[in-house]
C-alpha cells in the first residue's frame, strides 16, 4: 500500500497543489516555531533551540502516529487516499516547478525587477537587489537544486524509511532550520542544533539527489565529484553541483562558492532545462524507492 499512497502522493500535489495556509500542516508547524522563537530566553538559547527541534519533532512524529491509527479505523478503500492527502504536505513539487516558472518568465519579458522580486520572494533568502539576469537564473537553478533534495526527495525519503509520521516529523525539523537556522545574533545559538539536525538528516537524501541527476546525465558525475564539497552546507553542494554538471553551467554564490567554474553562464533557458532534470530526477528517485518498499512488503 506504501506504494500506493506515494504515487497518489505525487498525484495530489501534481493536479491540485498546495491547500491553503489555514490547512496545510507546514505552515502550523511554522507558527508553533515562531511562537517558540518569541519566548527565547537571554541564557541557555542553545538548549532552547534543541527543545524547540527535538521536542517538537517528537510531538509531531507522535501526532502523526495517532493520525494514522485513526486512518487505519476507516474503511480500507479510504485509507491510501486519506493518507496520501497527509503526506503531500510534506512536499511540493508543483510549487517548486511553478514558482522557476515565473522567475523564468520574468526574464523571457526582460523585467529584471520583477524576476529579482519573485526569485526572493518564492526561492532565495538572500538579497536580490542587484543580480543581472545571469545571476538570476544561476540563484534560481540552485535554489530548483537544494530544494528538489530537501523539499522533495527528503520527505518522500524518510516517508520510505519510517512512515507517514517519520515525513512529518522530517518536515518539522526542516520547517524549524529554515526558521531559525540563521547565523545572526538572534539565531546563533538558538538555530545551532536545528541546523546540524537538518543537516544529519539531509546526508543521504541529497546525495540521492545528486545521483538522480546523475543517472538522468552522466556528465555531471565528474563535476559532482569535484565541486560537491566546496559549499559551507555538507549537503546543498551534492545536488547543486550535480545540477551544474548535469547542465553545463558555472553556479556561483557571490563570495560563497562557484560550482563548474569556467563553464558558461546560465541564461533563462537553463531554468527551464533545470526544471526539466528536477522532474526526471524526482521520477527515477521514486522508481527505486518504490522498488525498494515493494521489495519489503
Amino acid at each position: 500500500m506504501r506504494n500506493k499512497i506515494l504515487l497518489l502522493a505525487v498525484a495530489i500535489d501534481l493536479t491540485l497543489g498546495d491547500p491553503s495556509n489555514r490547512w496545510h500542516p507546514v505552515a502550523w508547524m511554522g507558527n508553533l516555531i515562531y511562537r517558540l522563537r518569541q519566548h527565547a530566553p537571554q541564557r541557555g538559547k542553545l538548549l532552547y533551540g534543541a527543545g524547540i527541534a527535538w521536542g517538537g519533532a517528537v510531538l509531531v512524529w507522535w501526532l502523526g502516529v495517532q493520525v494514522s491509527k485513526i486512518i487505519d479505523s476507516l474503511p480500507q478503500a479510504v485509507q491510501p487516499l486519506a493518507k496520501a492527502l497527509i503526506l503531500k504536505t510534506t512536499f511540493s513539487l508543483r510549487g517548486l516547478h511553478n514558482a522557476a516558472v515565473e522567475v523564468e518568465t520574468a526574464l523571457a519579458t526582460d523585467d529584471l525587477p520583477e524576476a529579482r522580486r519573485l526569485l526572493s520572494w518564492h526561492l532565495v533568502s538572500r538579497d536580490t537587489s542587484t543580480l543581472d539576469e545571469a545571476q538570476i537564473s544561476a540563484a534560481a537553478i540552485q535554489s530548483v537544486a537544494e530544494n528538489t533534495s530537501d523539499g522533495i526527495i527528503a520527505p518522500l525519503f524518510w516517508y520510505g524509511v519510517g512512515g507517514l509520521p517519520t515525513a512529518l516529523a522530517y518536515r518539522y525539523l526542516q520547517t524549524c532550520d529554515s526558521i531559525l537556522g540563521y547565523r545572526d545574533a538572534e539565531r546563533e545559538w538558538l538555530g545551532k542544533i536545528p541546523a546540524r539536525t537538518d543537516d544529519l538528516l539531509n546526508l543521504l537524501p541529497a546525495r540521492l539527489t545528486a545521483l538522480s541527476l546523475i543517472l538522468l546525465r552522466p556528465r555531471a558525475y565528474h563535476i559532482w565529484r569535484r565541486d560537491a564539497r566546496l559549499t559551507a552546507s555538507p549537503n546543498a553542494g551534492h545536488p547543486m553541483s550535480a545540477m551544474a554538471g548535469a547542465l553545463a553551467i558555472e553556479l556561483e554564490k557571490v563570495d560563497h562558492y562557484c560550482l563548474n567554474i569556467g563553464a558558461k553562464n546560465p541564461q533563462k533557458r537553463d531554468i527551464q532545462q533545470a526544471r526539466r532534470l528536477m522532474l526526471g530526477g524526482v521520477g527515477v528517485f521514486l522508481l527505486g524507492l518504490m522498488t525498494v518498499l515493494y521489495a519489503q512488503d
